[in-house]
């Protein structure tokens, strides 16, 4: 077993780990006590068992020879490794003997082992399931290796462990488990990068106070959950590319504190003012082309007639307003105003959802040609062909039939098939104002 004191400082430098920390403590043991002739580390990758296994060798001060298995094509090649790096390790003076297979393995480092004052060796083959040519008994000859020879202790680290790999069930296993959404953040936390002083009236030179630092690790671990939330949890499969997503986006991220136009606490404000970098995909895709703040939130429009956008407006808001708002919306009055919100009484302590979050519900044709010239500035020409206009929304995906009926038919439903921002950009280029007409 480690020294606690060993113990403490490898569990705060690898948070997360204390139960395969207390079982490899176990496995490795010292050099009074024997350890099992084999053990798997078995887990995803970027889960802390090559690192862990490695720091804890090397701080128990244990005799073992380290071999990157997926560098070796054939099992020839991994044996011949296997040899000359025990050997070196070991007995650097030992001849040297070719390995043509794991029966010569063994009696070389049978014969090397027994000369040598260690009482036990670790014989650690990492990534042993990445070869290349593996022969199919390979795994389970160089497990028997550590029943022949009894100062051996070979030990595998294999992503998914077989028990027909092992050829027995018996073998002790540590499992490396994922980490989880705290336990990313806490690790990601042990080493915050700090937020950079764009001013240049303003000396870098001065050490952060430890208020400062306490400032930056709130704002740090706040920002880390959110990328989780909204990019990493589906983009970032391991800990290494949550950090990599985080690194990316903390300088432009913390540039409006930097620059001293938010504070450290006002981080609801700052998520709002970056909501689109949590939205787009260039924030977790590396690439050699870069981007700008700019070209992230570009929303790309088609170069629409005049009463296709009018009538694209007016698809948006049968999808999206509810239709027995329809003659308070847009029906003109005698000052010419509509109302802008439904009315209706609100029951105390209900809250109900945006309909934009709900997305856009059905409607008829006949519907989008009682709302389109109601939002239109004039009266439209006979001479425009309004269901051409809605054949060419169509032929572009811009509205989308729902049901399976003949599109000729006037009881099929359709909804437009764009967002918030597009149908915004949409009504600015013809100047109208599309918040008056929304029902919330």
């Amino acid at each position: 077993m480690l020294s606690k004191d060993i113990f403490d400082a490898i569990e705060s430098r690898y948070p997360c780990r204390t139960t395969q920390l207390t079982q490899l403590s176990a496995l490795v043991g010292d050099n009074s006590l024997p350890s099992p002739p084999a053990f798997v580390l078995h887990g995803l990758e970027a889960t802390g068992k090559t690192l862990i296994l490695k720091t804890v060798l090397e701080e128990s001060s244990a005799s073992f020879s380290w071999i990157s298995c997926h560098e070796c094509i054939t099992a020839r090649q991994l044996t011949e490794r296997i040899a000359s790096t025990v050997a070196s390790e070991v007995h650097p003076d030992a001849a040297a003997q070719k390995a043509e297979n794991v029966s010569n393995l063994t009696v070389f480092l049978q014969s090397v082992l027994k000369d040598s004052n260690e009482t036990k060796h670790f014989l650690v083959l990492d990534r042993i399931d990445r070869q290349l040519e593996p022969s199919p008994t390979l795994i389970a000859s160089l497990k028997r290796m550590g029943e022949y020879i009894p100062k051996l202790s070979v030990v595998f680290i294999i992503s998914a462990p077989n028990p027909r790999q092992f050829s027995s069930a018996e073998i002790p296993h540590v499992h490396f488990t994922p980490y989880t959404r705290e336990e990313s953040i806490e690790i990601l936390s042990k080493n915050p990068l700090p937020i950079k002083n764009i001013n240049p009236e303003e000396s870098d030179d001065e050490e952060p106070t430890d208020e400062d630092k306490q400032e930056e690790l709130y704002v740090w671990q706040k920002f880390c959950a959110t990328v989780w939330d909204s990019l990493a949890k589906g983009a970032a499969k391991d800990v290494v590319r949550f950090r990599s997503a985080v690194t990316k986006n903390w300088s432009a991220f913390t540039q409006p504190i930097a620059r001293g136009e938010y504070g450290t606490r006002n981080y609801a404000s700052l998520y709002l003012y970056h909501k689109e970098m949590f939205r787009s995909e260039n924030s977790v895709i590396d690439t050699v082309i870069p981007f700008t703040s700019a070209e992230r939130i570009v929303v790309k429009s088609h170069d629409l007639p005049y009463y296709s956008k009018f009538l694209l407006i007016a698809a948006y808001l049968a999808s999206y307003n509810p239709a027995r708002y329809d003659i308070q919306l847009f029906t003109k009055g005698t000052d010419g105003k509509k109302k802008r919100r439904g009315g209706g009484s609100k029951k105390p302590g209900t809250r109900k959802m945006q309909r934009k979050l709900l997305g856009a519900q059905p409607f008829m044709v006949e519907r989008l040609l009682a709302i389109f010239p109601s939002i239109t500035p004039e009266k439209v020409p006979a001479s425009i062909d309004i269901q051409h206009q809605i054949a060419t929304l169509t032929s572009l995906r811009l509205v989308v039939k729902t049901t399976s009926s003949d599109p000729l038919d006037g009881s099929a439903k359709w909804k437009v098939n764009v967002g918030w921002e597009y149908i915004r950009g949409i009504a600015r280029s013809v100047k109208f104002d599309i918040e008056d007409y929304m029902i919330e």
